[in-house]
């Protein structure tokens, strides 16, 4: 049991691995002390590590037994010992056939006691876990999403290469643009006065390329977007970014649709549907008031504005239009039950100011506004509805736009209240025609909706200077279980096109050249068409590991606010680094 130039192994097996069939092997395991009791005749030590746990098990004749008594919880252990079978078998565990009997044991370092239980179901909350990230991947659940992490990556790598992708590093250092989110600076000591940007996506880089002609490219890449944080947002996250040449939007989801299909399978051997659904956007804000609408249940709006209005009923007559949903099998709800889901509607998280309600039960119709509605005009909602015995409606009105969106966030949050959305049921669709640009109100200005490399869709193209709130994208998403999984376009190609849609933005000509004139340039020289898309890897990991939080599948994220409170990041830097950079700090009053 030595290596080949003679020292001592550490180990010649993992606490995972051990069978029935390895009974009699003198064998050497290191790992840690996950679990030590003493039951007066026999010390137990469960040793773990990677891999799985072995029982270790010392008799209380044996001259290591009082020897045990001195572990604690996590020092680091080392077994030299017989494998035996078990007496008593353990079935939940794959080692839990055999045990070993020790002959030596050696503390290879020892350690304080955790600040949280090293447990599946820990008693750390999840800003101590973060402080303390080192131990919190010692458990399970995080050990395992990482692992996960890494075969999607393996797998996404390998298809992608056989496929012909090559694998190109794009710069980190790069340059600021003023358009999407807030970008990351770093000052350049070497060129005071001026700065780099993080990336928030190899965009340019990727039609780089493109017009360098190598056809098909992919990176798994880190990028930075300094916005507000939430449970599947981080200041830095890693895409596959992915960009092909000669190409229309239907070939790429042909070319990333199988892609999809093969990781879910390999990964979690989950067969997805043979052919994604597509969805227009316009159908998707119609029926779901989101773009990345979850269908795993149905719910889908139903516009009554032309049954309610004129009744007398302030909040409907006064209204732009009157949604509703339709809660199938609900049954019949209370008055207490009622008031919750009025409260949920109105609450700062859905933003309703109003929810009407009316339900079938026991064979009648009842509404909340029954004072301006008879029996016969409820029917003829819940005709529209096709609300059966057992079915609640819930309806809101306002502006358009505003119940849309008011209405789908509550869509969501009844179907989690009533258990309709099961991480294991996978449900994902295209949406694409997504409008090219949108309107900003803060700033009175027209901006991309994605993102201004974007192409219009053909036809649509001479509308960007006469109605450019009707022109659409070449632009597509595919979403999974109501979130945004990847997106992508295809892209203008020529520079004629792109100053187009850059003055459209608000650019002048001189600021186009100064922001993007290295890619229009590279456009005279022959650029191809092009288009891409990129996938959102943490995400994906998070949905294809049944959870909703990314955090999990990061080995070391941010908190909410974007501080790793493991290593005090950020923080303040020396004068001296801010004098060799000639920057002052000046902080908010």
């Amino acid at each position: 049991l030595t290596t080949s130039s003679g020292w001592p192994k550490l180990r010649t097996h993992t606490c995972g691995e051990l069978r029935i069939s390895d009974v009699g092997k003198e064998v050497i395991l290191a790992g840690w002390v996950h679990q030590s009791r003493d039951l007066n005749h026999f010390y137990f030590v469960d040793l773990r590590d990677r891999y799985g746990i072995t029982q270790v098990v010392v008799p209380s004749d044996s001259e290591l037994y009082n020897y045990c008594k001195t572990l604690g919880r996590e020092y680091v252990l080392l077994v030299k010992g017989k494998v035996i079978e078990r007496s008593r078998k353990n079935m939940k565990r794959a080692t839990g056939d055999i045990e070993v009997i020790p002959s030596v044991l050696d503390i290879l370092n020892t350690s304080l006691v955790p600040p949280f239980l090293i447990e599946n179901n820990t008693d750390g909350g999840e800003d101590l876990r973060m402080k303390y990230r080192y131990l919190d991947i010692r458990r399970e659940p995080v050990r395992e999403s990482l692992i996960l992490r890494h075969k999607v990556g393996n797998l996404i790598r390998n298809y992608l290469t056989k496929q012909d992708f090559i694998e190109i590093e794009t710069p980190v250092l790069i340059k600021s643009t003023p358009e999407g989110a807030r970008d990351f600076v770093v000052p350049s000591r070497m060129n005071p006065g001026t700065f780099y940007a993080l990336p928030q996506s190899p965009q340019t880089f990727k039609q780089l390329l493109m017009v360098g002609g190598l056809d098909k490219y992919f990176q798994i890449v880190k990028c930075f977007r300094d916005e507000e944080l939430r449970a599947d947002r981080q200041p830095e996250f890693t895409q596959i970014d992915c960009e092909m040449s000669f190409v229309d939007e239907f070939d790429i989801i042909d070319t990333f649709e199988p892609l999809i299909r093969y990781v879910f399978k390999e990964a979690i051997d989950v067969q997805l549907p043979g052919l994604f659904p597509h969805m227009t956007y316009a159908d998707a804000m119609k029926y779901y008031g989101v773009d990345k609408p979850d269908t795993r249940f149905d719910m889908r709006f139903v516009d009554i504005t032309h049954l309610v209005k004129g009744k007398g009923f302030g909040p409907f007559d006064q209204a732009e239009a009157v949604l509703g949903i339709c809660a199938r099998g609900l049954g019949s709800l209370g008055s207490k039950q009622i008031s919750e889901y009025t409260k949920l509607a109105t609450s700062s998280e859905i933003g309703a100011k109003e929810l009407v309600w009316a339900q079938w039960s026991q064979g009648n119709l009842k509404c909340g506004a029954a004072k301006y509605f008879n029996t016969d005009e409820v029917k003829l909602w819940a005709e529209a509805f096709e609300a059966i015995e057992g079915d609640v409606m819930f309806v809101m009105a306002g502006k358009l736009n505003d119940v849309r969106v008011n209405l789908g966030r509550f869509r969501l949050a009844v179907a989690s209240k009533i258990g309709l959305r099961d991480p294991k049921v996978f449900k994902p669709l295209w949406v694409i025609d997504f409008p090219l640009f949108e309107w900003n109100e803060e700033h009175n200005r027209w901006q991309a909706c994605h993102h201004p490399f974007t192409s219009a869709v053909p036809e649509d193209f001479p509308k960007i200077d006469t109605d450019p709130g009707s022109v659409r994208a070449r632009a597509y998403d595919l979403v999974i279980n109501g979130i945004e999984v990847g997106g992508g376009s295809i892209r203008m190609h020529k520079r004629s096109d792109q100053m187009k849609v850059l003055t459209r933005l608000g650019f002048t000509e001189q600021q186009a050249e100064e922001q993007f004139g290295f890619l229009m340039n590279a456009f005279e020289y022959g650029a191809p068409p092009h288009g891409g898309l990129a996938f959102g890897f943490d995400r994906l990991c998070s949905i294809i590991g049944y959870q909703d939080n990314i955090r999990s599948f990061i080995a070391f994220p941010k908190n909410r606010e974007g501080r790793d409170t493991m290593i005090e990041a950020p923080s303040p830097i020396t004068d001296e680094q801010l004098a060799e950079l000639h920057i002052k700090v000046v902080l908010p009053k």
